[in-house]
């Protein structure tokens, strides 16, 4: 019970919104597309980011680095760079929603609201300098330092540009031009009065995380527990197979076996994968022969299967062997001279005296097939529904920027291997306890 409540507080606090900015009066959407202010009479709504401009023509015009808004234009504009911030105020939204853009007053809440929703919106790109200059016009165009910033130019017959030029037609967006000016992004938002703000209420705890579960592509959880499983026969099969062949071997030919058997263990996961795709690719003859037969193995999901196999494999192999080995031989003689068979000796004899170790070696196994990522990332690729595992997930997510999503499967592997290595202390427990009563 305690694991699901402390399971459950965590995904909680993965879902609770992390805020960079805190400002006393500000009232900010939940979708961070709009700002109230205590006080003001005025509101922004509709908030958006351009964090990428062009610096290429339009209609075969070169017009500077330019932003596209759309086809419908903005109450309020501005463009960011690394020394400033250009603001554009259309004059008949700005009286209609109460702002008087001769106000110092009014152009202060404007700031804290810019300031507040451009911060809410930086997704981890570059957001406004505290030591930028501001600058307010409420004309479509105006000149700072020989560097021209304009504002809804109908460029094309259904889209609006805001655009940034020297005043000599230059670029400059290129550091030798004598204008250059580092461009960082643009915003665009409505005007409008307080009243009307479109603010959306924060949802509560259980809403945040009904969402996030039922939004969520569950893929990665099927695929790892449909791979480790699948895997988890052949390792189990293999690796008892490999350890009774060891075991029967001569001394040199075991040495030789070992190290084959035992080498994926030593090798980074890449390094597996890498070999495997060498082995497996469709430039080898084996890898055309089984794509010829219609089962392609690099890329696809029996790929993920070999990669989990080969890497967990060294861990069931090694255990069983040294299980094999503890064996009293006398009692395997006497068997032989009883008639058995070597078939039922592994049978009825040494798979059950061994069990505890191959049962314990099977689960650690699973957990290490569980885990994988390099060899599969090789050798099957990132394919949603069909190759992502966890691993690979948690690795896309986070590089995507989702690292909600890719904590809450960090947490899901978590428990898991919590569960496998709790499975293996209780077992190892029950083991000593029945040993320790089978002696007295």
């Amino acid at each position: 019970m305690r694991i699901k409540v402390l399971l459950l507080l965590l995904i909680l606090a993965l879902m609770a919104p992390v805020s960079a900015w805190a400002d006393e009066g500000v009232v900010l959407s939940h979708d961070n597309r709009s700002a109230t202010i205590e006080g003001c009479s005025f509101a922004l709504n509709d908030f958006s980011r351009a964090s990428k401009g062009s610096n290429r023509e339009v209609n075969d015009t070169y017009y500077g680095y330019n932003y596209l808004i759309g086809s419908q234009a903005s109450d309020l504009m501005y463009i960011v760079s690394s020394e400033r911030v250009v603001v554009f105020i259309d004059k008949a939204a700005a009286a209609s929603a109460g702002l008087n853009p001769q106000s110092e007053v009014d152009l202060a809440y404007l700031q804290r609201s810019i300031e507040l929703l451009d911060k809410s919106n930086e997704n981890g790109n570059t957001g406004i300098k505290d030591n930028a200059t501001w600058h307010y016009t409420t004309e479509e165009a105006v000149e700072i330092n020989q560097v021209v910033y304009s504002f809804n130019q109908r460029l094309a017959e259904d889209r609006s540009y805001n655009c940034v030029i020297g005043r000599d037609g230059s670029d400059v967006t290129n550091p030798s031009s004598p204008n250059y000016a580092q461009l960082s992004h643009a915003c665009f938002a409505s005007l409008v009065p307080s009243e009307n703000a479109a603010i959306v209420a924060p949802p509560s705890e259980l809403e945040k995380l009904q969402s996030f579960l039922t939004t969520l592509d569950w893929s990665p959880l099927w695929v790892t527990l449909k791979t480790t499983l699948t895997a988890i026969v052949f390792i189990f099969v293999l690796g008892l197979a490999a350890a009774y062949v060891t075991l029967h071997a001569s001394s040199r030919t075991r040495d030789i076996l070992d190290t084959v058997f035992t080498i994926p263990m030593v090798l980074p996961p890449t390094v597996c994968g890498f070999l495997l795709l060498l082995l497996l690719g469709n430039n080898t003859a084996l890898g055309r022969w089984f794509a010829e037969i219609g089962f392609p193995l690099v890329f696809s999901w029996p790929a993920t299967v070999i990669a989990a196999t080969v890497v967990a494999f060294p861990l069931m192999y090694r255990s069983a062997r040294g299980a094999f080995e503890n064996l009293d031989p006398n009692m395997l003689d006497a068997a032989r001279t009883l008639g058995w068979g070597e078939g039922r000796i592994f049978f009825k004899l040494m798979l059950p005296l061994s069990w505890n170790s191959i049962a314990a070696a099977t689960v650690l196994a699973f957990a290490r097939a569980l885990g994988e990522f390099g060899a599969t990332l090789f050798l099957a690729g990132n394919y949603l529904g069909v190759t992502r595992t966890i691993p690979i997930a948690i690795y896309f997510q986070w590089m995507n920027g989702n690292t909600d999503v890719a904590l809450f499967w960090v947490l899901v592997i978590l428990v898991i291997s919590f569960f496998v290595i709790l499975f293996i202390n209780l077992w190892s427990q029950h083991t000593t306890r029945y040993r320790m009563g089978a002696a007295e």
